[in-house]
């Protein structure tokens, strides 16, 4: 994952001791770099990704970087935004607004679609992290608060396996973005996506059952 601000400190995830691809950061025997295509959309993607969230092998914001060309990376930091980040939403060319559920203290910010935009190119900033840690950003990022919300429309469940969540309809940062690009339209990229995010969950899963196999045999 290409970071315009890296992380002050690598985080080191459970399973680190596997042998992983470089850049889908999966075990190399399941690599899926041979697939990663970069497609245009409409729109752009920044994320805004929790400290914690870099180096975990199970993030699927990299998926969105890897097919959807100008998707770009911010580390979040609640007193220390990064000037690359400041200096993204100061620029006249996006329109950029918060991708989170709709709540009644900030009702008048909410956005129905991106449709008008002036000419500017829509910007749909996604909070990278556990569904705790987003509630955080969201609430404490003083450099957020003047930007518009929307909201996903869909009717998706998350077909997401390598964490657990108790509500099916919190998605992960991809499906977030897959539901988002067809919610305006952009079904080709939407469909790019949501294809190297079905293989990337699958290949994960696969290596799990394998270890799960050995650990059986070897005990």
């Amino acid at each position: 994952m290409k970071i315009e601000n890296p992380p002050r400190k690598p985080f080191v995830a459970r399973g680190s001791g596997v042998k992983r691809c470089d850049d889908c950061r999966l075990p190399e025997e399941v690599c899926i770099c041979e697939w990663r295509t970069q497609v245009d959309a409409g729109c752009h993607f920044w994320l805004l990704t929790h400290r914690y969230e870099f180096y975990k092998p199970t993030n699927t914001g990299r998926l969105i970087q890897d097919t959807i060309n100008y998707t770009r990376v911010f580390e979040w930091s609640r007193t220390e935004p990064s000037q690359e980040l400041l200096d993204a939403l100061d620029d006249s060319r996006y329109a950029p607004c918060i991708v989170f559920p709709a709540g009644e203290d900030y009702q008048e910010r909410m956005l129905d679609d991106v449709s008008r935009t002036d000419g500017r190119i829509p910007v749909f900033i996604i909070l990278d992290g556990t569904w705790r840690q987003a509630r955080r950003m969201f609430r404490h990022s003083r450099f957020l608060q003047h930007l518009p919300v929307i909201e996903p429309k869909t009717d998706r469940l998350s077909r997401y396996k390598l964490r657990r969540s108790k509500i099916d309809h919190h998605l992960c940062t991809a499906e977030v973005a897959i539901a988002l690009l067809e919610q305006v339209g952009d079904l080709d990229a939407a469909a790019h996506l949501e294809g190297y995010f079905d293989r990337f969950n699958a290949n994960y899963i696969a290596t799990r059952r394998r270890w799960a196999k050995r650990e059986s045999d070897e005990s």
